[in-house]
């Protein structure tokens, strides 16, 4: 089972539930307070002092069947090349979990998200499902990660993707790149945002 959630419900979650064996995967120096253990593939083992800190170097996560009461995995499978696989992963070592990721949107605005991203992400409130399809740049970015986390204060909810899930996280996968489009010029944006900045200010 795989639903929307949000962040606030999932740290009320982890704090009703201290006794939690939490991870925390793929997070850089950002892990959740909460969580026990921590894995990445940078070895962060200086930064996480106080925790158990375990570097991923196999595709395979390097823990027992159900080793977890939760799993957060924010912002980490918009980058991971065997999705499928690593989504099977979460399943095996969790019983239940967190996933963020950006929204089409956020991940088409933010330069830094233009080389290392693979996956775009969306979920179908219908299925209850996760639907997983390569990542294609719709327009060229314009803001930074750093201008999109203070965007998100206001406007969460259209650039991040927060989901629950317990026992099984349903998902579908689109590997082909057919899809055509047109691509959305910066600069026809700016002209057409300029020109109605300026027929305003003659009326």
């Amino acid at each position: 089972m795989i639903k929307r959630s949000s962040k606030k419900h999932i740290d009320n979650l982890i704090e009703q539930n201290p006794n939690w064996k939490i991870l925390d995967i793929g997070c850089g120096y950002t892990a959740h307070e909460k969580a026990n253990v921590i894995c990445d593939i940078q070895d962060l083992s200086h930064f996480y002092k106080n925790k158990k800190f375990i570097k991923l170097e196999d595709k395979k996560l390097p823990f027992k069947d159900k080793e977890f009461d939760f799993v957060i995995a924010s912002h980490v499978i918009e980058h991971v090349e065997d999705v499928a696989f690593f989504i099977k992963e979460l399943e095996r070592i969790s019983i239940k979990g967190y996933i963020e990721v950006p929204s089409t949107l956020e991940d088409n605005l933010v330069f830094e998200n233009k080389n290392d991203h693979l996956w775009h992400l969306e979920f179908d409130d219908i299925k209850n499902e996760l639907l997983i399809k390569k990542r294609i740049q719709y327009m060229e970015p314009v803001i930074t990660v750093s201008t999109a986390k203070k965007l998100s204060k206001y406007f969460r909810q259209s650039l991040i993707l927060e989901l629950f899930w317990e026992k099984s996280i349903e998902f579908s996968l689109d590997e082909s790149n057919n899809f055509k489009f047109d691509k959305i010029s910066r600069l026809s944006l700016m002209r057409k945002f300029f020109s109605k900045l300026l027929r305003n200010l003659i009326r």
